[in-house]
């Protein structure tokens, strides 16, 4: 029996699975430990816990279980050869403790998302409260609380939220799209215009290959009256999507009222097709305290209807309020 087709036997034994099926349970590994110094020095074996799950692509990543057994914290990729050589399979474990930790978890993320979209705030408060006593880093349940704390006018709490989530890496991962918009939008709303400056400059540290997050980008530095990093940003974008018609609109939007820095005028005349300006033209200054009512005189460019069918991508909404008074939502 060849060595390939021996571990899938014992993959299958672990889980009592079919052979076609996902990995998914809980695992334990040992670790030797040194304690104490000196003459009191001795080793000691310590038992971890691991929720193991096998991605589509059949990539096998592990994570630590914290003190509620709810996975959590970074994760790490294994090879099956290491899977089945380093960690022990803990089924019983897993059914009778983990399982229901986490459907617990979920149930509480559920049941607060369902009280926010009925607003009723503080009910949605305790539910995802209930979540994050389970697990502190839980994304869901911290952009719900977020949401909250913003819907709510709680721009302190709603802060607190802030600071958490933006050195969580798995807030940014493509699954918590919509919730990432909805925050980063609503963080502007609140005219915490820093914080969402540092939201999204997070978020395309991470990737940078997404136009999208250039223009919500551009929208903040609007607000803070950064005229400059605000044009390049839609430049960027530009670059990524040539023919994003969401990121000219706004080129389009800044130049009629003058707040294209000179130095950016040429590189946006191929974008815009427009005659450079009167050499006269006033210019305001990159740092002037002057901001931008973001529905003045914008009703005319107004953008179709968004397709409801289709997932909105992650940035257009938090750009249609600078186009028009009525501002869109993924669906």
């Amino acid at each position: 029996m060849s060595l390939q087709n021996d571990q899938r036997q014992q993959q299958d034994r672990l889980h009592g699975l079919p052979s076609d099926e996902r990995l998914r349970g809980v695992f334990s590994s040992q670790e030797v430990r040194v304690i104490g110094t000196g003459t009191t020095q001795r080793k000691m074996i310590q038992k971890v816990f691991w929720f193991v799950d096998q991605d589509d692509d059949n990539t096998i990543q592990v994570q630590p279980l914290n003190i509620n057994y709810i996975p959590s914290g970074a994760k790490k990729i294994v090879t099956m050869d290491e899977l089945l050589e380093k960690y022990a399979p803990e089924p019983e474990f897993y059914v009778q403790s983990v399982y229901p930790k986490i459907r617990e978890m979920d149930e509480s993320v559920e049941m607060g998302d369902r009280c926010r979209d009925k607003n009723e705030l503080y009910s949605a408060e305790f539910e995802y409260n209930n979540a994050l006593c389970l697990d502190v880093e839980n994304v869901r349940a911290n952009f719900g609380i977020g949401l909250t704390y913003l819907a709510r006018g709680e721009v302190d709490k709603a802060e607190n939220i802030f600071d958490r989530l933006v050195h969580l890496e798995a807030a940014f991962q493509e699954e918590h799209k919509h919730l990432f918009n909805d925050f980063g939008i609503n963080l502007r709303k609140s005219k915490m215009y820093t914080q969402a400056k540092e939201y999204y400059a997070r978020a395309l540290e991470l990737t940078t290959a997404d136009e999208n997050l250039h223009i919500n980008m551009a929208r903040a530095l609007l607000e803070l009256g950064e005229y400059l990093p605000c044009t390049q940003h839609l430049l960027e974008a530009l670059q990524l999507a040539p023919d994003s018609d969401m990121a000219k609109r706004f080129l389009v939007w800044l130049d009629e009222r003058n707040l294209i820095p000179p130095e950016r005028r040429q590189e946006i005349k191929r974008y815009l097709n427009k005659p450079d300006p009167e050499p006269d033209a006033p210019a305001l200054p990159l740092a002037s305290s002057q901001h931008v009512a973001a529905d003045e005189g914008m009703d005319d460019l107004a953008p179709d209807a968004p397709n409801t069918e289709e997932p909105a991508p992650i940035d257009s909404s938090d750009m249609s309020d600078l186009f028009t008074s009525k501002e869109t939502t993924p669906s």
